[in-house]
């Protein structure tokens, strides 16, 4: 459970870094976000989920 809590820390400072230092291009990817049809972002966010899951199970078959 703390390996949980411990990613979703490292997502907030990842997430704050990015709006930290581009907040502009963070303001314009969510308008373009907002043009973009639901299909399209579940689409990309199933993309980025399996990516990410795929990245999990190496990094812990690594360690």
């Amino acid at each position: 459970m703390s390996d949980l809590w411990a990613a979703l820390c490292l997502v907030a400072v990842l997430e704050g870094l990015v709006l930290f230092a581009f907040p502009n291009a963070w303001k314009r990817m969510a308008e373009q976000m907002q043009a973009m049809e639901g299909r399209q972002l579940r689409t990309a966010g199933a993309l980025l989920l399996c990516a990410g899951l795929v990245t999990l199970y190496l990094v812990r078959r690594a360690g």
